[in-house]
C-alpha cells in the first residue's frame, strides 16, 4: 500500500472565511436576525499539516465601539455570542481570527449582522385589512400608505408580513427578491416577518408604500379535502417602514387606520388553480399618481392580532433560483401549442407576447407529463394549474404570475401565436452543499432527479408534491428523506423552522399531525414513521450540523411523541391495531389501495417505537439529562425484547415475511441473537431474488434496503437492486425519461400511460432517500461525529462501477471522497477540511486509518479486478446470483412465453432456490405443466455464439 499527501508546499494558516450567524451565511449582511445572541461559525480554508485550532478572537464593532473577546478553544461551529446581547435593530460588524499555540491567522473579512424586531413591543404597526374589497372570490387588493421625508435618507428598513401572500413596492419599485412571502408556517402559532434594507428605494419628499395581497396558504384552497380559508377569511398586511435621515431622526410609516386599499389587476389567485390577470386594469404606481385621488379606493380596518406570534426567519426565503429556456414548441394532436422545458420543475411560465388585441385572452395550462401527446392533467386531481391574462393591446408585454406556482415540465399556451417562453424556477434558496458522481450514467441522472425533486418540494415547507391539490408538509416523507436533504443542501434553518412548527402543532397528548403545518386538524393523529419525524429529523440535523441547541429545543417534542407511542403500545410495549399508513405505496399495493402493503403495520409501528426511544435516549444524553437518557434507553431495550418475542421466530423469520420488516429489524438492532440476524439477512436476500432483483418496498422500507443488504454481507445484491432498470426500480423512471423522482415506482406505466391511482405525482422525493446511501456507502462520505468533525470514509466499490465520488460542504469546509478502478488498481482520494479528521477504511483492508486535514491518496490492488469471471452454479440461487446466466435464463423464458419478465420468473423459482441449477427449467415450468417448457429448455441450453 502507498499513501501520500499531495501538498506540494506547506500551506500557511489562512484567515477564517464563510462566517455564519446561526445558520445564515454572512456573505452579505444578515439583516433582521431573530436572536439577540447569534451564534457564530467559520471555516479555515488551509493550514499547516500540524495545525489544530487552540484559540480564537472575535472582534465586535457596534455603534463605533470595538470590543475584543478571546477564548482558548478549538470550537469554530455555532460558537456562543461572546458580547452583550444585541438590541432590536442594532447592527454589529464582526471579525474573527484563529490560532494554534504558536501563531495567529489574519483577520477574516468583516461580516455584518443586524437584529430584527425582537419582541411585540418593538412593533408600532398594526395589522390592516381592506374594508370593502378583497373578499374571497374578489380581485387581489393593494393596501397603500405614504410618508414625507424632510431630509437626506441614510438608512431605511421595512419590516413586513401578511395574512396571505404579500408583495411590497416603494415608489413603484419592488421590495426584495423574495417570492411567496411571508411563506407558510403554523400561522395560529408562528407568523414570520421579513426585514428589508430599502435604503435605495426611499427618497426625500413623498414616498408611497404599496402592498399587494394574495390568498396563498392563508386563505386559498389548501389540502386535498377542498378547504378554503383554513387560517382566516380576511387578507391583511403588517408593515413598519423606519427611515433614518441625515439629522439622526427616525421617521416611521406604519400600517394603521389611515391606509387605503384598492383592487389590483389580479382578478383571481390561488396556489392550486393559478392566477388570472386583466391587464386592462391599470393598478400601477404611475397611474395612481396621475389620477390622484385614486378612484376605487376604500378604507382599511385595523384587526386585532397577537404580535407576540411574530418570528424572524431561520432559513432563506423562496426566491427565483433559475430560469430555463424552452426546449421545444410543438403542436399536439388537438392542435394545441405545447412547450417542453426539458425538466420537471416548480415555478411558472414567463411569456413575452406581442401583437395581440385588447381583450385577447391568453391561457397557460401546466402538467408534469404528456399522455397521448397531450397534457397529462389527471394527476393534478382538482387543481386547475392555469394562468390567464387579458391583454390591454398590441404592445409587447411580459406576462408572469406573482401569487401562485406550479409543478410542471410542459405548458399549453392558447390565445397567442407570437411569443417567447421561459420557465422561472422557484424554491427556498438553499445553498447547495452536496454532490455525487459515478461511472454509471443512469445513476447520475437519478441523483440529478433527486436534487430537482428536492428543489421543487422545498418551497418554504418540505412538501410531498408541488403540483396537485395537496402540496402538504407530510411528516413521513421528510422523515425518510432528511439525511439526503441535509447532505445535498444546507437545510439547518429550513428544517429547524419546520420543526418549530411541528412542536407548536403537536397535540397535548404528544400526537404528531400527519402534515406540518397541520391543515388536516384531526385529533389523535398518531401513525408510525410519520410521527417519528419528531425524533428522527432533529437527530439527523444534529448529526449533520452539530447544532446541540436545536436538539435541546426539540427534546420536549421528541419525548412527547415517544410517550404517546408507548401509551398506545400499552404494558406489552407492542404498538398494535389502529390506523397506520404502513409501508406506504408498496409496489404490490393496488393503485386504488396504497395502504395494502405486504409489511405488517404492527411490526412497523413497534419497530419505530424502539428506534425513536433510542434516539430520545441519545438526545437526552447530549442535552445532559442523564435520568431521561436512562429512562428512554431502558424503554428502547424493553421494546426490542417485546418485538423479538412477538414478531421474530427463533430462526430469524420476521412476521409478514416482507423485505421492509427484515430491513427494519436488521438496521435497528431488533434481532437480539446473532444467528437470528444471519438468517434474517439471508431471508432478505432471498426476497430480493424472488422479486427478480426489483424493489419491493414502499416509503418506510426503501431507505433501509441497500444498507440492510450491504451490512449483512450482500453488497453485490445491494448494487444489483440499486442499478436495476426493470419496473419497479429506482432507475426505471430514468429509462422512461423522468427528470424528478416519482411518487410511485410506476407513476408512468411501461406503455407510456399514467398510473390510474390517485397518488400519481411525478415529483415526490421520498423514494429518492436512497441517495443517502450513494453518499455514505457508494462514495463513502459520512459523518462520524456531529457536524462532521470526524468524517467516516468507508467506500463500498463494486465491479458494476469503475468510479464514484461525493463532495460535501461540511460545517468545517469541503470534504470529498473519490475512488476509481483502472488497470488492476484502485485509487482512493480523500480531502479533509481544516478542523476535522477522518477515519478511512481503504477497500480490501480491515482497519481504519486516521488522517488529519489535507488531501490524501491511497493506491491498492483492485479487489474487484477479476470479479464476475466464474459461471459455475450448483444451485438455482447461485445461478440467479450470476447475472449473465440469469439474464440468459430470463431471455429464454420470455421468448418461450414461460414468464413475462424476470420478476415473474423469479417468483416461480422462489421455492426452489436450493434445488440443483440443472433443474431450473423444471422449477420454472412446474415440472412441465406450464406451456412452453420444451422451447424454454431448448432456448436456454443452446450455447451462446
Amino acid at each position: 500500500m502507498n499513501r501520500f499527501t499531495t501538498w506540494s508546499v506547506m500551506p500557511e494558516l489562512a484567515a477564517p472565511t464563510d462566517l455564519r450567524f446561526e445558520h445564515h451565511p454572512a456573505d452579505r449582511p444578515v439583516v433582521g436576525i431573530g436572536t439577540a445572541t447569534p451564534r457564530l461559525s467559520w471555516r479555515v480554508a488551509a493550514a499547516p499539516d500540524d495545525y489544530a485550532q487552540a484559540r480564537y478572537e472575535i472582534e465586535i464593532n457596534r455603534g463605533g465601539e470595538t470590543e475584543m473577546h478571546a477564548a482558548a478553544s478549538g470550537e469554530q461551529i455555532l460558537v456562543a455570542w461572546p458580547g452583550v446581547p444585541l438590541e432590536a435593530r442594532e447592527q454589529a460588524t464582526v471579525r474573527v481570527r484563529v490560532g494554534d499555540t504558536a501563531s495567529w491567522s489574519d483577520w477574516s473579512a468583516p461580516a455584518v449582522v443586524e437584529a430584527g424586531l425582537l419582541g411585540a413591543a418593538d412593533w408600532t404597526a398594526r395589522l390592516v385589512s381592506p374594508r370593502e374589497i378583497g373578499a374571497i372570490g374578489q380581485a387581489a387588493p393593494i393596501v397603500s400608505g405614504e410618508i414625507d421625508l424632510p431630509g437626506e435618507v441614510v438608512k431605511a428598513r421595512l419590516y413586513a408580513t401578511a395574512h396571505g401572500l404579500y408583495v411590497a413596492r416603494i415608489n413603484g419599485a419592488r421590495v426584495g427578491d423574495e417570492q411567496l412571502a411571508p411563506g407558510w408556517t403554523a400561522y395560529q402559532f408562528r407568523l414570520r416577518y421579513q426585514t428589508h434594507d430599502v435604503t435605495d428605494l426611499v427618497r426625500t419628499g413623498t414616498n408611497r408604500l404599496e402592498i399587494l395581497l394574495g390568498n396563498g396558504w392563508f386563505r386559498g384552497r389548501l389540502g386535498f379535502q377542498g378547504r378554503h380559508a383554513v387560517y382566516g377569511d380576511r387578507l391583511a398586511a403588517l408593515a413598519q417602514l423606519e427611515v433614518t435621515t441625515a439629522d439622526g431622526t427616525v421617521h416611521v410609516l406604519n400600517t394603521d387606520g389611515g391606509w387605503t386599499a384598492r383592487e389590483s389587476r389580479i382578478v383571481a389567485d390561488d396556489l392550486y388553480d393559478g392566477q388570472s390577470t386583466d391587464l386592462r386594469r391599470d393598478d400601477s404606481f404611475l397611474a395612481l399618481q396621475e389620477t390622484r385621488p385614486a378612484s376605487g379606493t376604500t378604507a382599511v380596518d385595523v384587526l386585532d392580532a397577537d404580535l407576540s406570534l411574530l418570528v424572524a426567519p431561520d432559513g432563506p426565503p423562496v426566491r427565483i433560483t433559475e430560469v430555463l429556456p424552452a426546449v421545444s414548441v410543438t403542436a399536439s394532436p388537438r392542435s394545441k401549442t405545447l412547450i417542453d422545458f426539458g425538466q420537471n420543475l416548480v415555478g411558472w411560465v414567463r411569456l413575452k407576447v406581442r401583437g395581440g388585441a385588447e381583450g385577447d385572452v391568453i391561457t397557460v395550462r401546466h402538467a408534469e407529463v404528456l399522455e397521448d401527446r397531450e397534457l397529462g392533467v389527471r394527476p393534478l386531481r382538482t387543481a386547475k394549474a392555469t394562468d390567464t391574462y387579458v391583454l390591454a393591446g398590441p404592445a409587447e408585454v411580459t406576462l408572469e404570475p406573482e401569487l401562485t406556482f406550479h409543478g410542471f415540465r410542459y405548458a399549453e399556451v392558447t390565445g397567442v401565436a407570437d411569443f417567447e417562453a421561459e420557465a422561472v424556477v422557484v424554491g427556498s434558496d438553499l445553498r447547495r452543499t452536496g454532490w455525487f458522481e459515478s461511472s454509471h450514467d443512469l445513476l447520475n441522472r437519478f441523483h440529478d432527479n433527486v436534487v430537482w425533486g428536492m428543489r421543487g418540494n422545498f418551497v418554504d415547507v418540505p412538501t410531498d408534491c408541488p403540483q396537485r391539490d395537496e402540496r402538504l408538509g407530510w411528516t413521513g416523507d421528510i422523515q425518510v428523506f432528511s439525511p439526503t436533504a441535509s447532505f445535498l443542501f444546507d437545510t439547518a434553518g429550513f428544517l429547524g423552522n419546520w420543526l418549530a412548527d411541528l412542536a407548536a402543532e403537536q397535540q397535548k397528548d404528544g400526537s404528531v399531525p400527519y402534515v406540518i403545518p397541520d391543515v388536516i386538524r384531526r385529533p389523535g393523529q398518531a401513525t408510525a414513521a410519520w410521527g417519528d419525524a419528531a425524533t428522527i429529523v432533529p437527530w439527523v440535523l444534529y448529526q449533520r450540523t452539530g447544532d446541540r441547541d436545536l436538539l435541546e429545543r426539540q427534546l420536549p417534542s421528541m419525548r412527547g411523541w415517544v410517550d404517546k407511542m408507548a401509551a398506545l403500545a400499552g404494558p406489552g410495549l407492542l404498538w398494535a391495531g389502529g390506523f397506520q399508513f404502513g409501508d406506504w405505496l408498496d409496489p404490490t399495493a393496488p393503485p386504488e389501495d396504497p395502504f395494502r402493503a405486504k409489511a405488517d403495520p404492527d411490526v412497523i409501528a413497534t419497530a419505530h417505537l424502539a428506534r425513536s426511544a433510542e434516539i430520545v435516549s441519545l438526545a437526552a444524553e447530549v442535552a445532559g439529562d442523564a435520568d431521561a437518557a436512562r429512562e428512554y434507553g431502558e424503554l428502547a431495550a424493553k421494546v426490542r425484547a417485546a418485538f423479538g418475542r412477538e414478531y421474530v421466530t427463533p430462526g430469524g423469520r420476521v412476521l409478514s415475511d416482507a423485505a421492509t420488516t427484515y430491513a427494519l429489524a436488521l438496521q435497528w438492532a431488533l434481532l437480539p441473537d446473532a444467528e437470528q440476524r444471519r438468517h434474517a439477512g439471508n431471508r432478505l436476500v432471498d426476497l430480493v431474488r424472488a422479486s427478480g432483483f426489483r424493489i419491493s418496498t414502499g416509503f418506510v422500507g426503501t431507505p433501509l434496503m441497500t444498507d440492510a443488504l450491504a451490512d449483512t454481507g450482500h453488497a453485490d445484491l445491494a448494487y444489483r437492486l440499486l442499478l436495476q432498470t426493470g419496473c419497479p426500480s429506482w432507475l426505471y423512471p430514468v429509462t422512461m425519461g423522468a427528470t424528478t423522482v416519482w411518487e410511485r415506482w410506476d407513476s408512468m406505466l411501461p406503455d407510456g400511460s399514467i398510473n390510474p391511482g390517485e397518488m400519481t405525482s411525478f415529483n415526490h422525493y421520498a423514494l429518492g432517500a436512497v441517495a443517502d446511501w450513494l453518499h455514505r456507502r457508494v462514495a463513502g462520505l459520512a459523518p462520524g461525529s456531529p457536524g462532521y468533525q470526524l468524517i467516516e470514509v468507508r467506500p463500498l466499490p463494486n465491479p458494476r462501477l469503475t468510479s464514484a465520488s461525493a463532495t460535501h460542504l461540511t460545517p468545517y469546509g469541503e470534504a470529498s471522497v473519490a475512488w476509481e478502478r483502472s488497470g488492476g488498481e484502485l485509487r482512493l482520494t480523500v480531502v479533509v477540511p481544516v478542523g476535522a479528521t477522518a477515519d478511512v477504511r481503504v477497500p480490501g483492508q480491515d482497519q481504519d486509518q486516521g488522517v488529519r486535514h489535507g488531501r490524501h491518496e491511497w493506491r491498492v490492488p483492485d479487489p474487484y479486478a477479476s470479479a464476475g469471471g466464474t459461471t459455475a452454479a450448483s444451485t438455482i440461487r447461485q445461478l440467479m446470483d450470476h447475472e449473465p446466466s440469469w439474464d440468459r435464463l430470463v431471455s429464454a423464458a420470455r421468448e418461450a412465453g414461460v414468464a413475462a419478465d424476470e420478476a415473474a420468473l423469479a417468483d416461480r423459482l422462489m421455492r426452489f432456490f436450493d434445488a440443483p441449477a440443472a433443474t431450473v427449467v423444471e422449477a420454472a415450468t412446474a415440472d412441465g405443466f406450464i406451456p412452453g417448457a420444451d422451447r424454454f429448455r431448448a432456448l436456454y441450453e443452446t450455447p451462446e455464439e
